[in-house]
């Protein structure tokens, strides 16, 4: 069943869909602002990991080419290893979701967000940590907590939620935060 919410964010609107893609995941979302698009999954072994020193949470995040509508030249055609800022951005999403799951819960865990759509000028990172937070409140994964996550720039006297690329570089104050 195809669920969706809307919000304003300062004149963008924010949309969450559930149901459409990734129906064999325990949770997955959708998040849109304007022509970006971010696709959130959350899935998780229901048997726990014996003998684990440490949760084991797996958490990536991918912007293939293809979201902008490019594709790789040169020698090899196909999309390497995750970039730094790649790996930077699913720290992000890690670094407020991990320590909410119940102490103790060894159970593989994967949190994954790829941008199937990306407009020059919105920056995905930040939706991602949305969509994740959310894949995990729908799913049967035991997380009790709703996450959300923004990020925010200030250009003059002006606090400008999820800001176009433009923006960033005008802003003297520039953040992301991620909330519960």
């Amino acid at each position: 069943m195809k669920q969706s919410v809307q919000v304003d964010l300062g004149g963008r609107t924010l949309t969450l869909e559930t149901g459409r893609m990734a129906k064999q995941a325990h949770g997955a979302v959708v998040v849109t602002i304007g022509d970006t698009v971010v696709l959130s999954s959350a899935c998780s072994n229901p048997e726990p990991k014996i003998n684990a020193a440490f949760f084991p949470l797996t958490v990536d995040y991918r912007e293939y080419t293809y979201a902008a509508g490019r594709i790789p030249g040169g020698y090899l055609k196909r999309e390497g290893r995750p970039s730094d800022r790649e790996i930077l951005t699913a720290r992000l999403v890690d670094r407020p979701l991990r320590p909410l799951f119940p102490e103790g819960y060894m159970c593989e865990t994967q949190i994954i967000s790829l941008v199937l759509s990306a407009a020059p000028d919105t920056d995905p990172s930040a939706m991602a940590i949305v969509g994740s937070g959310a894949a995990l409140a729908i799913s049967d994964i035991p997380f009790d907590h709703i996450v959300s996550g923004v990020r925010v720039c200030k250009v003059g006297d002006e606090f400008i939620p999820f800001p176009s690329y433009e923006q960033q570089d005008k802003a003297y104050i520039y953040n992301v935060m991620a909330t519960t």
